[in-house]
């Protein structure tokens, strides 16, 4: 136990995690701080592309194996799978509507890429390895969570719009997943060689990247909950804590039967853990149009992102290295 809260401790004071809480604090401090909302989108765009090309690099030198396929599956298993426990455990804890409850459920069966892109800085910093095919696995759990979501919308009797060709646009081509997915595919066909052309660009000033993009996202975390007091009850709030530590644990057990690394148990456990606030917002905007908005953001934006950067991520790392001799 005191080598996890080591361990959890040293990764909780890192530039990055630090970077999330300056402006996490400034925001609720009513500070004028701000990022360029263009300087923020470009600076999005690059880890984006950063870490979907070292990722095909990665596959490119590990292989196509039955190992990616495994944690593919695995992935795409627990993004179908969580919301059903997100929605029993928030029927548990609020009054939500159905149909509120279900859109929630959907945010925490999917991804959130920035939390993903943080571990997998920590885990460099600490020099843990990980599987690269990671960022496979990130992208493949994207969508299956909203289609879990409208299944449980139409069993319980609430109105969903089904899964038009609006919605599967919203859910493929959404910007985020198309730069994901076409640079991990990039990296994979150029592999090492095209690394070692564009390795200055995307592997040092990385770290760097994230500090400057967290800054910002702590900025817009901070003023949700200032604006959130109508939304926030004792039971969403405990909610946005209980899920993601229940979805790590899931996480975790899927990584030990799949014998992942430390690394990649890490990043499992915390794209379970994580809450999307970009895919899966659009496209509940499509398919739940009766969900109400504030509710969906604040709990995955405003709760579990900053639970998961400042206190999950260190403690997933922790856990993974203890249990898995890392």
């Amino acid at each position: 136990m005191q080598d996890i809260l080591t361990l959890a401790g040293a990764n909780l004071l890192t530039p990055m995690i630090l970077c999330f809480a300056l402006g996490l604090a400034a925001a609720l401090a009513r500070s004028e701080l701000s990022v360029p909302e263009a300087a923020a989108k470009a600076l999005s765009i690059y880890l984006l592309f950063a870490i979907g090309f070292k990722g095909g690099v990665s596959v490119a030198d590990h292989g196509l194996d039955g190992s990616l396929i495994a944690a593919l599956v695995a992935g795409v298993i627990l993004s179908f799978a969580l919301p059903f426990a997100a929605f029993a455990l928030l029927k548990a804890l609020t009054r939500l509507s159905v149909t509120d409850a279900a859109a929630v459920a959907a945010h925490y069966g999917s991804i959130s890429i920035v939390t993903f892109v943080t571990a997998t800085s920590v885990l460099q910093s600490q020099g843990i390895a990980a599987e690269g095919y990671m960022v496979a696995v990130a992208a493949a759990m994207e969508a299956p969570a909203i289609i879990s979501a409208l299944f449980i919308v139409s069993r319980a009797g609430g109105r969903a719009e089904g899964m038009d060709a609006e919605l599967w646009r919203e859910i493929l081509l959404n910007g985020s997943i198309v730069l994901l997915v076409g640079s991990f595919a990039i990296g994979l066909i150029t592999g090492a060689e095209g690394m070692a052309r564009i390795e200055s660009f995307i592997v040092s000033p990385f770290q760097g990247v994230l500090c400057l993009f967290l800054l910002d996202m702590g900025l817009v975390a901070g003023r949700g909950l200032r604006g959130a007091r109508g939304v926030l009850t004792a039971g969403t709030l405990a909610f946005g804590i209980l899920m993601p530590i229940l979805g790590a644990a899931a996480g975790l057990a899927a990584a030990l039967a799949l014998g992942l690394s430390p690394g990649g148990t890490a990043l499992m456990m915390t794209l379970a853990a994580s809450a999307s606030y970009i895919a899966v917002p659009a496209a509940m905007r499509v398919a739940l149009p009766e969900a109400n908005p504030s509710i969906y953001l604040t709990l995955s934006l405003g709760i579990t992102f900053p639970f998961n950067l400042t206190l999950g991520i260190p403690a997933y790392v922790a856990v993974a290295t203890a249990l898995t001799g890392g």
